[in-house]
């Protein structure tokens, strides 16, 4: 994270509500959940610089999502490190990852991507959606799939009798890379769901959010694609706001 986002955060912090906890009753064969209390909307003032926008949206979002973090995926690392990545060429884009050397997980926006984004809503939604992999621990269950895709793979193209190097070698590949690919767009749909539920209880509109896919290329339903129809990741946010509209749970 660049200094200058590093103190605008300091000073919004300061500026915006902090969120309140509560327990939820639990409901028939359930443990309580803790949950956010979601603060009045609203709070994000207009006429700010993408870069405001984007740290009062940080201030609001990260402490949401680290205490989503800690209830569901009570032994992963819930300390997110949010950075931009503000290289003038970096198109639009935001994903989640880990630091290699800490495993500390990461959250990165690219400066295009908070620069395009409509309102402090489709930030919101996006963070939301980018801590919600890691909640669900996607990284590690791709890397399973594509394990298993790559072992298949090979022992497929041995038994074929293709037991060169090179051959098994990219038998492998293409095996990883279908593995990875299973359930990528259930993993989406997923961190859509989860996204839906931390934008909202950070006090922001998800919906209002999601209208973010409305200005993306429409993946379809692509045989073996990565992402789903973006009517798809619409329709689970609606449905998922709804829920939590109606005092249910997700």
């Amino acid at each position: 994270m660049n200094r200058s986002l590093r103190g605008l955060m300091a000073a919004l912090v300061l500026a915006v509500p902090a969120g309140c906890g509560m327990t939820v009753a639990p409901d028939a064969g359930h443990a309580p959940v803790a949950q956010a209390c979601r603060p009045a909307p609203g709070v994000i003032p207009a006429g700010l610089t993408p870069a405001a926008t984007f740290a009062a949206v940080v201030a609001r979002v990260e402490p949401v999502a680290e205490a989503a973090c800690r209830e569901r995926a009570p032994f992963a690392d819930c300390d997110f490190l949010i950075v931009v990545d503000d290289r003038p060429d970096a198109p639009p884009n935001a994903f989640q990852t880990r630091d290699p050397a800490t495993g500390r997980p990461v959250i990165a926006f690219t400066a295009s991507l908070i620069r395009s984004a409509a309102n402090a809503d489709e930030l919101a939604f996006v963070l939301g959606h980018e801590a919600a992999h890691h909640i669900a621990g996607h990284l590690d269950r791709q890397r399973d799939t594509a394990v298993a895709g790559a072992m298949v793979a090979g022992a497929l193209a041995a038994a074929l009798g293709q037991r060169d190097a090179g051959s098994l070698r990219t038998a492998q590949n293409i095996g990883a890379t279908l593995g990875a690919r299973t359930f990528s767009k259930d993993y989406e749909l997923e961190a859509d769901t989860g996204g839906t539920v931390i934008a909202w209880q950070a006090g922001f509109d998800p919906l209002r959010g999601a209208a973010f896919f409305d200005r993306m290329p429409d993946p379809g339903n692509q045989f073996l694609g990565t992402h789903p129809p973006n009517s798809a990741r619409i329709d689970t946010v609606r449905r998922t706001l709804a829920v939590l509209e109606g005092g249910g749970r997700v």
